[in-house]
């Protein structure tokens, strides 16, 4: 649980960010991290189409300038798209001026107003900035599919354990999580619908 829900301590260093929606609604709100590319993004489009579910992706620039058809054919589905950075920069790791540069670097290409900090780490600086421009989307369940210590099974088991009213739930469009999706990500949809919950994005 330490690594699939987020702690109190790092809810509380970034307060006015949307770790979990309406707790009282049988809803949840899918995310994808760190496309688009060609390896994952399709399947993970056409897995959506089919189970006629909406969700929000959290784009790299970098990919979006040299997969921009994907960019489109997300938006065109009636997906949601939120900002990534351009090069899935950590944010402990730079200067506050090259995070919010790279980031408004990537928005030039995504046009997003939602953003999602890559690892969900930001400087007291970064954080103060880029919230005067965009909605900040945490998370309240990480999948794990990215991990090489997880299967298919431990993804969808994960979805089960600790999906709840409100979930913001984090999936990865990426080379890393891809294998694991083509079984998970069906498998998570149907027993969500089977639960009752509904699939929302943000506004």
């Amino acid at each position: 649980m330490i690594l699939e829900q987020p702690s109190f301590w790092l809810r509380w260093m970034f307060p006015r960010a949307l770790w979990r929606m309406d707790k009282h609604e049988r809803a949840v709100y899918l995310t994808f991290d760190d496309g688009p590319i060609p390896e994952a993004t399709p399947f993970i489009l056409k897995t959506l189409r089919d189970f006629e579910v909406k969700a929000t992706f959290f784009m790299v620039g970098d990919n979006v300038r040299k997969y921009p058809h994907l960019h489109q054919q997300v938006v065109e589905e009636g997906h949601q798209v939120g900002n990534h950075t351009f090069n899935h920069l950590g944010g402990l790791k730079h200067l506050t001026k090259t995070y919010i540069d790279n980031t408004e670097k990537a928005n030039q290409l995504i046009g997003a107003h939602l953003f999602r900090p890559p690892h969900g780490w930001m400087t007291p600086a970064e954080y103060y900035w880029l919230r005067k421009k965009y909605k900040i989307i945490m998370w309240d369940l990480v999948t794990r599919d990215y991990s090489r210590h997880m299967t298919a099974s431990d993804v969808v088991e994960n979805v089960m354990t600790y999906t709840r009213n409100g979930s913001i739930i984090t999936f990865h469009d990426s080379l890393k999580s891809i294998d694991k999706l083509h079984i998970a990500l069906p498998a998570s949809l149907r027993w969500l619908r089977e639960q009752g919950y509904a699939f929302k994005v943000f506004e």
